[in-house]
Parts: C-alpha cells; sequence; structure tokens
C-alpha cells in the first residue's frame, strides 16, 4: 500500500491512509492530532527509538525520509506500560528499510511536483564480511503556497495580505549507519545524522496591523545512537540503546528587528538584530538510555521486560525562567503475553516511574484477545502517566500578533496528567477479506492546555518581561485544565477481489470534552478539544498488473475527507473531500542489478481548496490540484544475507488495537 499510494512525506501518508490521524501542515512542525490528543501524547518511534523535536507541542516529520520507509506499525491508546509516557494516544513505529545485502547497493529517487516541490533522496549501502555500512541523504523543497490573499485584522479585511497557506522551505538531512556482527547472535550498530531545515516567511510591510515578519526560521537536528542485540535460544533476546539527540531552532533576521534580549544579564527592550544574524530560539537536547530483553518462559509464556533512563535539557535564553530547564525519569518495565489456550491470549504489564520533580508512579496494563474461528475479540484497559516538560514549567516568550500582544508562561505547580483507556473490538479475517469494528475510551485527569488568564497571574518578578505596562498584554498560561475525555469508534474494511484488485477504506468517529477556564466568569466550561472532527475516512481502490516480464503497472485510486473540525478560538476548520489518483511503473527483471520505478499522479483532482481569510482555522491546507512525477533507480550488486526483522514488538501485536501499512 506504501508504495502504490506514493506519498510525498509521512505526512501525506498517515493523513491519506488512516482515518484516525488528522495534520496541519505548520512553521513549528506537524500539528498531528491521534483519537483527539495532539503531538505530545503520540509516541513517533523509528525502528523503535524515539523521534526527537518536539517544538511548539509539535513534531517534525522532516527528520523522516519517506522513500526510505519499509512499513507503518500503529499501536493505537495508552501504552505507557511498554513505552512511557508520550504514549497515551497511541505509537507510530516508523520501519525503514534493510540494507544488508552482500556488495554493493546505490539508490536514486527524484520527485518533483507543483509549487516547486522537489524530494531528492539518495543511499548508498556496503556490505562485506561482517560490516554493513548504509549512507542516506534526503532534501525537501517546497515554494509554498497561498490559497487566499484576505486577512482580517484590526476589525476590517484587507485583499491582498502577504501571508501563505504553507510557507515556503528547505530542509536536508544526511545520516549514516555502521553496523558490525561479529558472530551470529550479536549485532552492534552506531549510527548518526545532522539535520538543516529554514522556512522562509513572507513580510507584509504594507500592512503592519498583520503578521509582520521579519525573520525566517532555522533549525538544526543532531542525532547519534550506538548499542547492539545478542539473540539466545528460541527467539530470546537482549538488546542496548544508547542515543543522544539535539533540536535547536533559530531566528534568523531578514530586515532589522527590535526585541527584548539580555545584554550583560540586564533585560533590555527594543535591542536591534540585523539582517542575516541569527538568534537561538531555544535548544532541545535528549539522552536516553534502554535495556531490553524478550524471553519465551513455559507455559506459552513470552516476557518482556526493560529498563529506561531518560534526561531532558533545555537552554531558551528569552523564553524560559532562568534561561534553561532540566528533567529527568527513570523505569522499568515488564510485560508479560500467555497464550493459556489455543483461543486465548493474555497480556498484562507494568511501567514503574521515578521522576525527578514529581517521584513515583506505576502504570498498569491488562488485555484480552479471543480466537473463534475467522474472528478475533479483543478487550483491554491501560492507565497512561506523562510529567508536564521544562517547556510547560519554565515557559517564558511574549509574542506579538497583529495587533495582540501574548504573554505566554510556564506552571511550576503543574501537576502529571494520567489516563485511563478502554478498548474493545471485533476483527473478521479470511485470505480475502477483513473487517474490524474497534470502540474506545480514554480519560485524562489533570490534562495540560495554554489558556488565557487574568493579568493579576503573571508571577511576581516576570512585570520586567514585559514592559511598562504600555501595551495590553493577554497572559497565556499552561494549566492543569481540569479533566478530558475523547471517545470513538474505528472501523477497517479491506476486500482483495481479485489477485490484481483491491478495495477498502477505514471510518472514524471521534467526540471530546475538556473542561477549559473561563476568565470572564471565573469558571471552568465543557469545550470541544481543539480540532477534533466526529468523523473522518477514507477509501482506496487499486489494480496491479504485470504485462511482460520486466515491466509491472499499478494504479490506486484514493478518496479522504472529515467533517468539520472544532476549535475554541479562530473559528472552526471546514469539512473537505479530496481525491487522488496514482500509477506505478516497476521496470526490473528477475537476476538484473539495475531496476527502475516511475511514479506519475495527480492529488486533488476536483482542486479543493479552503479558502478561509487568516488567520482563521482551515479544514485543510491543500493547495488544489497538483501533480507529481518521480524516478527511481537502483543498483545492487549482491545477494539477501540476513532475515529483515520489522516487527514492533511482535510478540505484543495479538493484542493491541493495531495497524499495518
Amino acid at each position: 500500500m506504501l508504495d502504490a499510494y506514493a506519498g510525498k512525506s509521512i505526512e501525506d501518508i498517515l493523513g491519506g491512509l488512516t482515518a484516525s490521524f488528522a495534520f496541519n501542515e505548520g512553521d513549528m512542525g506537524s500539528q498531528m492530532q491521534l483519537g483527539g490528543l495532539g503531538n505530545s501524547y503520540i509516541l513517533i518511534l523509528v525502528d523503535g527509538k524515539r523521534l526527537h523535536g518536539d517544538n511548539g507541542g509539535e513534531n517534525d516529520l522532516g527528520l523522516i525520509d519517506p522513500h526510505n520507509i519499509e512499513k507503518i506499525e500503529i499501536v493505537k491508546g495508552a501504552q505507557s506500560a511498554l513505552y512511557g509516557s508520550d504514549a497515551i494516544a497511541g505509537v507510530v513505529n516508523i520501519i525503514t528499510k534493510k540494507h544488508d545485502k552482500e556488495g554493493v547497493m546505490l539508490e536514486n529517487t527524484t520527485r518533483l511536483g507543483s509549487y516547486g516541490d522537489v524530494r531528492q533522496h539518495n543511499g548508498v549501502a556496503l556490505s562485506w564480511g561482517k560490516w554493513t555500512s548504509y549512507t542516506n541523504f534526503q532534501t525537501q523543497h517546497s515554494d509554498g503556497w497561498q490559497n487566499t490573499a484576505e486577512e482580517w485584522t484590526e476589525a476590517m479585511v484587507v485583499n491582498d495580505s502577504r501571508n501563505k497557506t504553507v510557507n515556503r522551505f528547505t530542509n536536508w538531512q544526511i545520516s549514516e549507519r555502521i553496523t558490525f556482527t561479529p558472530t551470529k547472535d550479536l549485532s552492534l550498530y552506531a549510527e548518526g545524522w545532522y539535520y538543516n531545515k529554514i522556512i522562509n516567511r513572507p513580510q507584509n510591510g504594507n500592512h503592519p496591523s498583520c503578521d509582520v515578519y521579519t525573520y525566517d526560521l532555522l533549525y538544526n537536528n543532531a542525532s547519534a545512537a550506538a548499542g547492539g542485540k545478542w539473540n539466545l535460544k528460541g527467539g530470546d533476546y537482549i538488546s542496548l540503546d544508547v542515543d543522544w539527540n539535539k533540536h535547536a531552532y533559530f531566528y534568523k533576521y531578514t530586515a532589522r528587528t527590535y526585541e527584548d534580549a539580555y545584554v550583560d544579564g540586564a533585560l533590555e527592550h527594543g535591542v536591534p538584530f540585523y539582517k542575516g544574524q541569527k538568534r537561538l530560539q531555544a535548544d532541545q537536547q535528549r539522552t536516553m538510555g534502554q535495556l531490553k530483553g524478550v524471553f519465551h518462559l513455559p507455559m506459552e509464556n513470552i516476557l518482556n521486560v526493560g529498563a529506561e533512563y531518560r534526561y531532558d535539557y533545555l537552554k531558551a535564553p528569552m523564553r524560559t525562567k532562568g534561561g534553561e530547564g532540566r528533567d529527568w525519569t527513570a523505569a522499568v518495565y515488564a510485560q508479560d503475553e500467555w497464550n493459556m489456550l489455543e483461543w486465548l491470549n493474555i497480556t498484562a504489564g507494568v511501567r514503574l516511574i521515578e521522576n525527578d520533580a514529581f517521584g513515583f508512579r506505576a502504570t498498569p496494563k491488562v488485555s484480552a484477545m479471543l480466537s473463534l474461528g475467522d474472528f478475533r475479540v479483543r478487550a483491554g484497559w491501560s492507565q497512561g502517566f506523562k510529567t508536564p516538560t521544562p517547556k510547560e514549567l519554565n515557559y517564558q516568550y511574549l509574542r506579538h500578533m497583529g495587533s495582540s500582544t501574548f504573554y505566554y508562561m510556564g506552571n511550576s505547580d503543574l501537576k502529571p496528567q494520567t489516563s485511563n483507556y478502554w478498548s474493545a473490538g471485533v476483527e473478521y479475517r479470511n485470505s480475502k477479506f477483513t473487517a474490524s469494528v474497534t470502540g474506545y475510551i480514554n480519560r485524562l485527569e489533570k490534562m495540560i492546555a495554554l489558556v488565557n488568564v487574568p493579568v493579576s497571574e503573571i508571577p511576581v518578578g516576570m512585570t520586567e518581561f514585559v514592559g511598562d505596562g504600555s501595551m495590553a498584554i493577554i497572559p497565556r498560561m499552561y494549566k492543569n485544565t481540569d479533566n478530558a475525555k475523547t471517545m470513538g469508534v474505528d472501523v477497517n474494511v479491506a476486500y482483495q477481489l481479485t489477485n490484481e484488485l483491491s478495495i477498502g477504506g477505514n471510518y472514524s468517529y471521534l467526540d471530546t470534552d475538556a473542561r477549559v477556564y473561563n476568565e470572564t466568569h471565573n469558571r471552568m466550561d465543557k469545550v470541544i478539544i481543539d480540532g477534533t472532527a466526529y468523523n473522518k475516512w477514507n477509501a482506496y481502490l487499486t489494480w496491479n498488473h504485470r504485462f511482460t516480464p520486466i515491466y509491472k503497472f499499478g494504479a490506486g485510486l484514493y478518496t479522504r475527507g472529515s467533517s468539520k473540525r472544532f476549535y475554541q478560538n479562530n473559528h472552526d476548520g471546514k469539512g473537505f473531500q479530496i481525491w487522488r489518483i496514482s500509477t506505478t511503473h516497476d521496470f526490473a527483471k528477475t537476476g538484473k542489478k539495475l531496476s527502475y520505478k516511475a511514479e506519475l499522479g495527480v492529488d486533488n483532482i476536483f482542486n479543493y481548496m479552503d479558502k478561509t481569510m487568516h488567520p482563521y482555522h482551515l479544514g485543510t491546507t491543500s493547495a488544489g490540484t497538483t501533480v507529481y512525477g518521480s524516478l527511481s533507480i537502483k543498483f545492487n550488486s549482491g545477494k539477501n544475507i540476513k532475515a529483515n526483522n520489522s516487527k514492533l514488538n511482535k510478540q505484543n501485536s495479538k493484542n493491541q488495537d493495531y495497524e499495518e501499512d
């Protein structure tokens, strides 16, 4: 399905093939939502390791090269017992392709599309004896687009705003992974990558009341990791991973700009910054170690145990109290899967957590699966526990938006968030037809959100930051907003009509209920969580046929849609329906070292655009009808010498609300 869809990015792929997800592209990253909960509740893994890059509550999924994805595994719901606090909404594991053939492999993919869209991928794999190396380079570029020039500002509409729907950007990444296999049971690796991204923001010089950008956004990310896996008898293994990640972003000024800054340790207002200068906004670093073991025990038990340590450091001179923040978390966990009967599987687990600031917590999980012929019935309950981040505790930031000035504040009195997740579902599967229905409820207590608060809540000692009081300030603070609840039903259907023709789709119903502080009436009001759409869906029809021994053709018709998305401020996002056609052309002959693949397609066939004026919310940021084409060339001189192990905790997949694309 991944190859047939030919998505240009991970957002494109997940949004087009899984109705449970919703995305909005933004300068700060991917505004992602799963089951009513946003980025900070969704754990993104790449080959089982956490993706780092949370900034503004969003993840930059441009760090993932779509041309190097083998498959995507999705485990919905609270999975804190195995994966930790970021997994309250679910886990997405990106499985990359394994380049472990003896000899030399070279690959190049170039994709071009509308609006200056360029996606480039290059890979070099070398394997000799016990050593394997893979070097990967990717770059992504778009000129951006503007669906409307209308903007609401100063109680009037301007018709020539320069603000774009999606801004121009360029990123590139280079990575290296070296593997050493001294024996057939022991594998060691070291890897690292560097990533750079710049987002060009338009200047609205004619309209000083609109968002006036005098700086671009520059991102510098880096990562280094090492570890190994020791295979024992009977499928048992022990693995160790240690990794360090850095995510930093800067303002790169495009015109003279006067901002607050510390000069010789004292805060000064109106300090000039000049074109070409760059200024650090936040540097988030994470160091993590993981020790894991999987053991097959008597009486059909599979035991998964592990220990983790995580240290987070945030440096943000103008965005945090004191300019920095720190946090550490240690955890041990155990989960046992027991096939007590041929038709009954029970899984139970617990994670024990010790946090630097918030002490000890245990998060349990239990689930069961009943197999009755072609039917499977699943049910489960799990708890989540998420401590406030260094940013939520220490944030301090002044931002001018049009005619308003917002003062964002962290809150050292925040309490950890907890959750209880219940799910139940039934699945039918035979050789040609698969269908599943799953219902869930996720209850969060002490949910953290950024809300408006009275000016009186600005802490003593922080008034220096907002100046002499001559300008109107709207304070916003991270608060525990009482309780929240998400609940929904997911439906998935797939039917293999013939060996060449398949049809399928999925539907997601979602309802949410949260409590938000009402400053005017000094009370907690019931609201829908921002970004919620009651209904989302997608469907596909694909056909594949091999015309000759060296030519295979594939075609797919895809659609995705959403009902209205609800927001507390700046209006709701419109519902939409978008259609896409994609074709693939494989040129390869068995036994030959060189192969070619071409992709041609049209996205948004009926040219739907959400032309809602700035700065109101959009249902979709689609640019209207776009065309794309790509060409891949691959040279492979050798033969396969290793098995490709690409399952995310295979022993647990039987009992999860699980999707695989």
